[in-house]
């Protein structure tokens, strides 16, 4: 998987067959993770550059500046950067929700990959037309009862996080 095709499985796919206004959960996979745009110059950018960025906007800088106080300043100015998926979805009037790296007990998708991945194994004979239906049929498997089932767990999960950091937090507390 790479940014260009999961942006396009996103748009063409996901989107057309979700309710208005809804919630995407997301994992940390780099394909996730790309910017919407290169807004803002990095450290590696040419001194020329940092100069256009901070005048294109109308941030005030001299000549004698010297590259490392060219990025700061634009390092003071910059936007929060936005990804690619997000600025999608929010066109689309969804919202993306992301879940902490490292943790797939708190990533619902991780589940519901494996239902498909299953029935890929099971029932596969190593030719990609066969491969092709059967990921369509896995994911025909993951209905909205089971993904409503995964949240309903995940958000368990995190209850128990949440109660667990409290018992540790009350510890630290009555040790002072």
């Amino acid at each position: 998987m790479n940014c260009e095709r999961f942006t396009e499985w996103f748009q063409k796919t996901l989107l057309k067959n979700i309710p208005d206004n809804s919630f995407i959960i997301m994992d940390n996979a780099s394909y996730h993770n790309v910017l919407a745009e290169e807004a803002f110059p990095k450290k590696s950018h040419s001194v020329k550059r940092l100069q256009d960025w901070l005048s294109h906007n109308e941030i005030s800088w001299t000549k004698d500046m010297l590259k490392a106080e060219l990025y700061e300043l634009c390092s003071r100015f910059a936007p929060k950067p936005e990804f690619l998926i997000d600025s999608i979805a929010n066109k689309h009037g969804h919202t993306i929700l992301r879940t902490p790296p490292y943790h797939p007990e708190l990533q619902p998708i991780e589940t519901c990959w494996a239902v498909v991945k299953n029935h890929v194994a099971l029932h596969n004979d190593c030719t990609m037309k066969k491969v092709h239906l059967l990921l369509d049929e896995g994911f025909k498997k993951v209905r909205a009862k089971t993904c409503q089932r995964l949240i309903k767990k995940v958000v368990k999960q995190e209850d128990e996080f949440w109660a667990e950091d409290m018992s540790q937090l009350e510890g630290t507390i009555l040790k002072e």
